[in-house]
């Protein structure tokens, strides 16, 4: 585990990890089929955390899944060396994606969960009484068990009833599903290895394909300090030409890389206004549903961006 030296986790960049795998050999850029440069996401930077105990580390069919002990964020979830989940920030992350689409839909019931192993974003949706059906599609079933044994918080909802878990490629997933889902989410992790397919024009295509007339759809969007190339390149040639409803938003999340993390939400309907939540929440609501981060007003604040962001995502 390169990352893990003297009691500290370090998350590198995949360029600089690879480099120093090669101990200063040229690195070499990757792309997938739709364009997207793989590797370099943040070169020249790097995040560390104290590391009490390694719980769980194997190398699966997909990529590296390690769970480790925290000093000051619990326990934490890392795919192929990049931090996706800890028990202290998780919530901000997992009910962004989740009740953005969600709260923006005014009746979700058929709903797709695309990634998302962890189980958190399946705990949010099931918040909702409007859900009669989820359906999970994650390809990597160690992620699955992983959190099971060791983030018992976030994947307390597995055995859910509501809940059909399918262990295998989103992307092929929607080809045999057509205008089917209130609600397709996608919680991928970067657009490296197993979840290089879900950052491309095709994946999109499929996305409006399988959401329903009225669908509404979320995407991890990637931080826009590092990122924003990537970002405007999705929402201006992959969702804007096929979906009349293209917004951004943002959130913090202080283990991801900046801290900062953004979301990319469409809706097939053309006069859907996802920016204000089709169903406002009372203290009530909030405190039965045991939400930490989302409430109606950060939920219309999170589309209010930096000018820098703005000026890149917004249709031209």
């Amino acid at each position: 585990m390169d990352c893990l030296r003297k009691g500290w986790f370090t998350e590198f960049s995949p360029d600089d990890l690879e480099r120093m795998k090669k101990e200063g050999s040229s690195d070499s850029n990757l792309s997938n089929s739709d364009g997207v440069i793989m590797g370099g996401a943040w070169p020249g930077q790097a995040f560390s955390l104290k590391v009490k105990e390694v719980l769980f580390h194997e190398k699966s069919d997909y990529q590296d899944v390690l769970v480790f002990k925290s000093e000051s964020y619990g326990n934490v979830l890392v795919l192929d060396g990049i931090i996706q989940a800890t028990e202290r920030d998780e919530f901000s992350y997992q009910e962004m994606l989740a009740h953005l689409p969600m709260f923006a839909h005014p009746n979700p019931k058929k709903v797709l969960i695309i990634g998302g192993g962890d189980g958190g974003i399946l705990r949010e949706v099931l918040k909702h009484p409007e859900v009669d059906h989820v359906t999970m599609c994650e390809i990597d079933r160690v992620v699955i068990e992983a959190s099971k044994r060791f983030l018992p918080r976030m994947s307390c909802c597995f055995s859910n009833p509501k809940l059909n878990l399918y262990c295998g490629d989103g992307f092929e997933f929607l080809k045999n599903h057509k205008n089917e889902f209130d609600v397709i989410i996608t919680d991928s992790s970067d657009p490296i290895g197993p979840a290089e397919n879900l950052f491309g024009k095709s994946y999109y295509e499929l996305l409006r394909d399988s959401l329903n007339e009225n669908g509404v759809l979320s995407s991890q969007g990637e931080c826009p300090w590092l990122d924003l190339a990537l970002i405007a390149k999705v929402c201006h040639e992959y969702c804007s030409p096929i979906f009349p409803v293209v917004r951004y938003a943002v959130g913090s999340v202080p283990t991801y890389t900046s801290g900062f993390i953004g979301y990319i939400i469409c809706s097939k309907f053309k006069n859907l206004d996802v920016t204000t939540p089709s169903r406002t929440l009372t203290e009530d609501d909030i405190a039965r549903m045991n939400l930490r981060y989302y409430n109606s007003q950060v939920h219309s604040a999170a589309f209010v961006l930096p000018q820098f962001v703005r000026k890149a995502v917004e249709k031209k």
